[in-house]
């Protein structure tokens, strides 16, 4: 009878069959059976069942409790989101007459985690402390967790140091994984590093590749892709062999860096496609964004067209990148592709194909897609929705309509707009808007010397020379001081940066010469570029580069 239960338990899949197995254990009396109910508790707990089993649960703890039926509804209660219950579970363990072990710990520490409620935490690390598990490996890793978590690192480091052999025994490394995932998770990729380097245990170990692999995402999140990089080349002078998830967070970081570091990226690609994770869509989608902000269009755009199965997300990715190359025919033509596949679009699909109407200049067709994302797939306008089309419409000229769409829109326009309308009054000539976005721009982003600049331009092309050097002078009263422009270019395999006013490339002479006798041969065809920059100043910032290229 105990096999035909646990049959039947498995095999649960609706109400009616959870009903149906607890009717058969209270016929065969089989619900005092600790190890048969807390497989019915974790059975209804998966299915999603949690109050049918909490119910059960009630029934029997009274008459037969046993600590491993009140850990399996813990676990339960917490696997369901019902943390505050699962927490009353476990404060019942006392009332009838039992202990908390190992187990009952981690369960709890997770429920305090879903509810961030700290001083709950605190209490059950001293109730541990006094049944002796304090060094318990399970319940010292669920303390480090749960004091990260709820951001308190340094408590969580106490822990880590207090526990014994905790700097030696390689049976330990879950310790040393929840210790270095904490820092991780705070921001601190450099502490979590130094860790790493310490922790014991054999390097080919899957924990230590799990813990590697969070640290190179972990400087990736932090926009520090070197190191993620380098922490990814350290890692294989360890021989610990990269798995797909340790490859997709350095390839986020190639992604990163662009063209900088375009050779790892296809050195990854082939180490892909030899291990055989080459359809792997996560994997699939990271090359298309690597090799598009490496510049390599044409790459990206072969490994899309080489998957054998494409998400959401892979439909989005490519039309982003294409629109971010100016493609936008061709980010359109793969968006309706995209619609014929009968792949729903998301929110973020929009914001690429508004970006590509933006770049084609379809106003019509932009306000087409505006208008379908929420009646006909059913998606609310964010603020990069907004955002897109008010840089579409404002690079097209029309300005009025534009400053209509703020003023309507349901947010707080941020610098983004701002600096796309101050753009686009710069392209169109229109003073009065770009005076009306810098006001709005000086409260929002002061320190951002572009705005001026682009101010300024606009005056001395209305040939308002005052208001020229009057926006000059407001920039240089406010403090704020002018970011030199730079640029790189790669020639074969180097990338080469350029930044004005540094002549401390080896090759600057070299380079300077040929600019030289550029400029003269332009100046022959009756055109003076430098006359062209004193009157309008080419260094323009952030805020008024396109909305939609910021996302």
């Amino acid at each position: 009878m105990r096999e035909r239960l646990g049959f039947l338990l498995k095999h649960c899949s609706n109400l009616k069959h959870v009903e149906t197995a607890h009717g058969f254990m209270v016929r065969t009396a089989l619900h005092h059976d600790k190890l048969l109910l807390s497989q019915f508790i974790e059975t209804c707990s998966s299915l999603g069942f949690s109050a049918y089993a909490h119910s059960v649960f009630s029934v029997n703890s009274q008459s037969h409790p046993h600590i491993y039926v009140f850990n399996t509804m813990i676990k339960g209660m917490t696997l369901c989101n019902s943390a505050f219950e699962a927490l009353l579970v476990y404060k019942s363990i006392g009332r009838v007459g039992l202990r908390p072990d190992c187990y009952s710990f981690p369960f709890a520490l997770k429920a305090v985690v879903d509810l961030r409620a700290m001083s709950l935490g605190t209490q059950i690390h001293s109730q541990a402390i006094c049944a002796g598990l304090e060094s318990n490996v399970h319940v010292v890793s669920a303390l480090i967790q749960m004091y990260s978590s709820c951001a308190r690192i340094s408590d969580a480091r106490k822990v880590f140091d207090e526990m014994p052999l905790a700097s030696v025994c390689s049976d330990n490394v879950v310790v040393w994984m929840a210790m270095i995932a904490g820092y991780v998770k705070l921001g601190d990729p450099d502490t979590a590093m130094d860790l790493l380097s310490r922790m014991p245990g054999t390097q080919t170990d899957g924990a230590v590749l799990i813990t590697w692999t969070s640290v190179i995402a972990g400087y990736a999140q932090m926009d520090r892709p070197d190191e993620a990089i380098a922490v990814f080349l350290k890692m294989q002078l360890e021989n610990v062999v990269p798995d797909e998830i340790a490859m997709l967070a350095v390839l986020s970081a190639c992604a990163q860096l662009g063209a900088f570091h375009i050779r790892l990226g296809e050195c990854i690609h082939g180490y892909v496609k030899k291990r055989g994770f080459d359809q792997m869509v996560t994997l699939k989608n990271a090359l298309i964004e690597m090799y598009s902000n490496s510049g390599n269009i044409s790459n990206a755009l072969h490994v899309f067209e080489n998957m054998t199965r494409r998400t959401v997300i892979s439909w989005t990715t490519i039309i982003s990148a294409l629109a971010f190359h100016g493609l936008g025919t061709q980010a359109l033509d793969v968006f309706s592709r995209m619609e014929m596949a009968q792949v729903k679009p998301n929110d973020i699909t929009f914001i690429a194909v508004l970006s590509a109407c933006a770049h084609v200049g379809l106003v019509d067709l932009g306000r087409y897609y505006f208008h379908a994302m929420k009646y006909r797939y059913g998606i609310q306008h964010e603020i990069q929705h907004y955002g897109c089309m008010i840089d579409l419409l404002g690079r097209a000229g029309y300005l009025a309509e534009a400053l209509k769409l703020v003023s309507e829109m349901p947010f707080q326009p941020n610098a983004a707009i701002w600096g796309s309308l101050l753009a686009a009054s710069n392209i169109h000539g229109d003073a009065e808007l770009g005076e009306l976005a810098l006001l709005h721009l000086v409260q929002l982003e002061p320190w951002n010397s572009g705005n001026y600049a682009l101010l300024s331009n606009i005056y001395a092309s209305a040939g308002r020379w005052d208001k020229s050097v009057m926006a000059r002078k407001m920039m240089r009263d406010k403090g704020v001081r002018k970011m030199p422009g730079w640029s790189f270019i790669q020639v074969s395999t180097r990338t080469h940066e350029f930044i004005a006013g540094v002549t401390s490339h080896p090759q600057f002479d070299r380079i300077h010469g040929t600019l030289f006798t550029l400029n003269e041969q332009i100046k022959t065809a009756h055109y003076d570029p430098i006359n062209e920059f004193d009157n309008h100043d080419s260094d323009i910032g952030p805020a008024s580069i396109s909305y939609c290229s910021s996302f």
